[in-house]
């Protein structure tokens, strides 16, 4: 097996099997894989997928921990032309049986350690005929290791190379998934740059959910991809992370500016108990750093700390090390030669050096093409200004090139470096009988960033009051997933609207951001 072949074919993890096949995969408090095993087990799921009529072109989707079935869904769906769609396992039974029908799921791979959600979402999604269970008894479901476990687990004999389908919070109320035609050839991370993977030597850690957009690429395709193991954390925990990163040598992992935050707020006799000196590649995106944390963090860490700007959707390609990041406190770097980017005003047109505008993206076409939000025409043109797109992040371009955010658009909350649309919430909150109106925004959190606050307008027969106030976020918490939901909510006797009648979220939001550096 040529590497050539392998990546054309999914199959890298089937040659990293031949070359390391007792060397270990995964690590995880639910179990470890061997490199061998994990091909042998990818092997045998794509062979009980065949046996239910499931093969290229169709979907398989997914909601568990971080876990070794996770892993093995993915290389199994990755060497079979299937489409793997992981879910977030905070949704609700609903929510995550919305994206199994509308990614077209024809298999379903659910965690019973989930609960209630995991049993309810097949209900809302007739097409996943086989249901496959980890972690424990789901009823309706069968074990998803007694389903593999005499199946054969040789390598499959025409592998063909498979993709992946994330969702996104839909501001419109659902998610949306992001979809690209073509298939994405992905090689190893070899080579002499500082996020390069030594085969045998070199081991990462997972510190986020498999289902979120960059622990799925950046700490598990591209060092399994490359011949590293990977130790998946369950929940991520400052002192827990320190702690893994000596037991196992880490030498690669990726954060966001909270885990940041909670590691520089740990006693300094816990800080400094560990052995941190393995790690020589710390990579964190998602959400912006304040730059006082980034400054601490190199001060503890060194000069291994990295920052990238990129979307689920594809484009951005923003990278900046620590010692270049210096000379220019809080930028996010300057794009690979292959990202094309923009800054533009309200018009369209393009900004001067130093002036603030919406940044604007392409995805590069040979390596990620233009995406599309499946099965949604019309949400896809709107994101879309000519070829290029935008998150709705706001920023600037200095002489040299270096892009600087300076705030977003008021449609999009980061919390945590997860994506959470406001008008989600709205719509929800929005069916209380208490409620005229409704503007849900982020306002600064010095832990997550920003969390999530609803500003009410009741009805005029309506007082408000602390009880309401718990009455309003039960119902959110209800409806949608917890991470969504406020976690305060201001009232006000009328919100400000446009001309053409719609809320003017970016007013709403202003004032509590006037103080905040």
């Amino acid at each position: 097996m040529t590497l050539e072949w392998a990546i054309e074919h999914g199959m890298l993890v089937a040659l990293h099997a031949e070359q390391q096949p007792q060397n270990p995969a995964v690590i995880t408090q639910y179990g470890e894989r061997s490199f061998a095993e994990l091909n042998a087990n990818a092997n045998r799921l794509v062979r009980l997928l065949a046996q239910h009529g499931i093969g290229p072109g169709d979907s398989v989707a997914i909601v568990t921990k971080n876990r070794p079935e996770f892993i093995e869904t993915l290389v199994a769906t990755t060497r079979s032309g299937i489409r793997f769609t992981p879910i977030n396992f905070h949704l609700k039974g609903e929510e995550i049986g919305y994206i199994v029908d509308n990614c077209e799921a024809k298999a379903f791979v659910a965690d019973a350690s989930l609960g209630q959600p995991v049993i309810e979402a097949p209900s809302h999604a007739s097409g996943a005929h086989l249901l496959l269970s980890v972690g424990g008894e789901i009823e309706g479901f069968t074990d998803f290791s007694a389903a593999i476990a005499n199946l054969d687990g040789d390598n499959i004999e025409q592998p063909e190379l498979g993709s992946r389908m994330l969702y996104t919070s839909g501001t419109t109320g659902r998610p949306k998934g992001v979809y690209r035609k073509a298939k994405l050839l992905e090689v190893p991370q070899w080579g002499d740059t500082p996020a390069a993977y030594t085969p045998g030597q070199d081991r990462g850690l997972v510190t986020g959910p498999g289902y979120h957009a960059a622990p799925l690429l950046i700490d598990i395709v591209q060092p399994l991809w490359s011949g590293v193991g990977i130790v998946m954390m369950d929940k991520w925990d400052a002192e827990e992370c320190l702690r893994l990163i000596e037991e196992h040598k880490i030498t690669h992992t990726h954060m966001v500016a909270t885990m940041f935050h909670r590691m520089l707020g740990l006693p300094e006799d816990t800080r400094t108990k560990y052995d941190l000196s393995s790690l020589k590649f710390l990579i964190h995106g998602a959400a912006p750093c304040p730059v006082h944390i980034k400054h601490a963090m190199i001060d503890w860490f060194g000069p291994i700390i990295w920052e990238y700007y990129a979307a689920t959707e594809g484009g951005g390609g923003f990278l900046v090390g620590s010692e270049e990041w210096l000379t220019k406190p809080g930028t996010v770097g300057c794009p690979g030669p292959e990202f094309d980017n923009k800054i533009l005003d309200d018009d369209g047109n393009p900004v001067a050096i130093g002036e603030i505008g919406t940044i604007y993206m392409r995805a590069p076409e040979v390596s990620q093409g233009r995406f599309e939000y499946y099965k949604d025409n019309n949400k896809t043109s709107k994101s879309y200004r000519g070829d290029y797109f935008t998150l709705g992040d706001m920023g600037y371009f200095d002489e040299d090139g270096y892009l600087f955010l300076t705030g977003r658009s008021a449609e999009l909350i980061i919390s945590g470096g997860v994506n959470i649309y406001p008008q989600e919430v709205d719509s929800e909150i929005h069916k209380h009988p208490a409620v005229v109106d409704v503007c849900t925004i982020g306002v600064p959190n010095d832990e997550w960033g920003e969390e999530v606050k609803s500003v009410v307008q009741l009805h005029d027969d309506v007082e408000p009051s602390q009880a309401l106030t718990d009455e309003l976020i039960t119902w959110a918490r209800e409806r949608l997933a917890n991470f969504k939901c406020p976690r305060s909510i201001d009232y006000v006797s009328e919100l400000p609207r446009s001309a053409a009648g719609k809320i003017q979220r970016r007013v709403v939001r202003e004032p509590y951001w006037e103080n905040n550096s």
